[in-house]
């Protein structure tokens, strides 16, 4: 599918959401189903993620964040954790001036002090070249849990507590959520899990309280613009009360749309 003729769809959803997270789970799966070994998996993953970002820039939808590694995944064979670092440091010289180019922002999230030298620099200049861009905001999750999210947001309060900055009774969800990741963006609206698996793997434990969850049989390198146009239409068709009723929300859209 083009951009010109994603462009003359996007009235198809509505809403659209503003924020989007997903889990790119499949990529070993789909090469074994193949009789390929497990790295070609993560090298089609590539495309998928192109194909994606592509499809949220056209769209105008603000934010996309991507779980490429998490803590956990340093668990697997130490040859596919190499490569993996070496991929994402391959794709970081390869994508990001084109990724400048479109107007969108890189920001990887996660504890970096365990990738090399060469990855960090990497990654700082890649987020230093694109950090006024004012189009989408692409975020990567490496080396990122969800719980490691909120204890560090937990201590950095408790170090203003001690510095006598702020007392504990003072503490609120608004606090804590300027300290988490992405923070100063909209919370996720919707999260798509690809490969079947049902759970949300300690990703964005504390953004996703009130997101839309939408998973999918279809392995990560066969995410197409048609399997996130399925997403986009389950959005689309719920409805988000966030605490209300129904008939609440509805009243509440009859006096948005009335002005």
């Amino acid at each position: 599918m083009s951009e010109e003729n994603d462009t003359t769809e996007l009235d198809k959803f509505s809403p659209l959401p503003r924020h989007v997270a997903i889990i790119l789970d499949g990529n070993g799966r789909w090469a074994e189903k193949r009789f390929m070994g497990r790295i070609a998996g993560h090298r089609a993953g590539v495309e998928a993620v192109r194909s994606v970002v592509r499809a949220c820039s056209v769209r105008g939808i603000e934010a996309l964040t991507l779980f490429a590694f998490s803590t956990e995944n340093w668990k697997r064979p130490k040859d596919e954790v190499s490569w993996l670092m070496d991929m994402f440091l391959t794709a970081l010289g390869k994508e990001v001036k084109k990724l400048h180019e479109n107007g969108i922002r890189v920001r990887v999230i996660g504890d970096m002090s365990a990738f090399s030298d060469k990855l960090q620099v990497a990654i700082h200049k890649a987020q230093a070249l694109t950090a006024d861009n004012q189009g989408l905001s692409l975020n990567i999750a490496v080396n990122y849990g969800g719980r490691m999210d909120i204890a560090m947001a937990m201590q950095a309060l408790g170090k203003q507590i001690e510095a006598g900055e702020l007392k504990a009774e003072q503490i609120t969800p608004e606090l804590i959520q300027q300290q988490i990741s992405l923070g100063d963006l909209p919370e996720p609206d919707l999260f798509i899990r690809t490969g079947g698996e049902q759970r949300m793997s300690n990703f964005l434990l504390w953004q996703l309280a009130y997101t839309e969850l939408y998973f999918t049989d279809v392995l990560w390198p066969d995410f197409d613009n048609k399997t996130f146009d399925d997403a986009l239409a389950s959005f689309a068709s719920r409805q988000r009360r966030f605490g209300r009723t129904g008939a609440q929300v509805e009243e509440l859209k009859k006096c948005l749309d009335n002005g």
